[in-house]
């Protein structure tokens, strides 16, 4: 058995993105995304994701933007997120984690009306203590599945209890990562099991223009949004899954 969740980050970083993801979803291989909840994303998009059966996750985010809560620990003199990641986690208190990913869970659920489908973090966070242990805490309250971006990830995943997928793939560096080529031999070399391909498809907008990955996701839009490579994936007999499927 293969099967494969394709995973978009970012919905609701901009509008332009989140339609980028809706594409990928409606006629290519996307078929999960998670959500920025304190990046205001559209109410009408997100009811769009979900009457597609769009699966619909948590992008639990302590590094972009300003918090929901006061979480002190987590912000710079301006009251915004510090944006590396070890630098952010390094000084954080434990109890604004916590407090600030609830706070976030709680708005995902008013958005949305239900539960996240699984919980992954902006810049990878949730890989550095004590975010990893927490995040870990408050999918196994809801659960949920989260995200195993490698083998020490994952152990830690099932030793909490927690389903995870079997393998990961995805980056995202100064170039597109999910090139056309790329995507058909990740489709081609798939391993058995249950994979989670991570992506960041959009269109580009001007609120956009700061990131220093905007252009890029125009790329993945391309290779990820394309019937060609959901056609490859049926021929490969390979099953194309959200994380609530899990």
């Amino acid at each position: 058995m293969r099967a494969l969740i394709v995973n978009a980050d970012d919905f609701g970083l901009t509008r332009g993105v989140s339609a980028g993801i809706l594409a990928a979803h409606r006629h290519g291989i996307v078929t999960s995304t998670t959500v920025l909840v304190n990046a205001g994303p559209d109410r009408e998009q997100l009811a769009e994701a979900r009457a597609a059966g769009l699966g619909l996750g948590l992008h639990v985010n302590l590094t972009l933007g300003k918090p929901l809560t006061r979480a002190r620990s987590l912000v710079d003199g301006g009251g915004r997120f510090v944006r590396d990641p070890r630098r952010a986690a390094a000084r954080a208190v434990a109890g604004d984690v916590r407090a600030e990913i609830e706070a976030q869970v709680a708005r995902f659920e008013r958005l949305v009306g239900r539960p996240p489908t699984h919980l992954d973090t902006h810049h990878h966070v949730g890989l550095y203590a004590p975010v990893r242990d927490i995040v870990l805490e408050i999918a196994r309250a809801l659960g949920v599945p989260v995200r195993s971006q490698d083998a020490a990830a994952r152990t830690r995943a099932r030793a909490a209890g927690l389903r995870t997928p079997d393998h990961f793939f995805g980056e995202a560096g100064p170039d597109a990562y999910w090139s056309p080529q790329r995507t058909l031999a990740c489709l081609r070399a798939l391993p058995p099991g249950v994979s989670e391909l991570m992506c960041h498809p959009g269109r580009f907008d001007d609120d956009l223009a700061y990131s220093r990955y905007a252009r890029q996701r125009e790329v993945e839009l391309a290779a990820l949004g394309a019937p060609s490579a959901r056609a490859a994936a049926i021929s490969l007999g390979i099953d194309l899954r959200h994380f609530g499927q899990l």
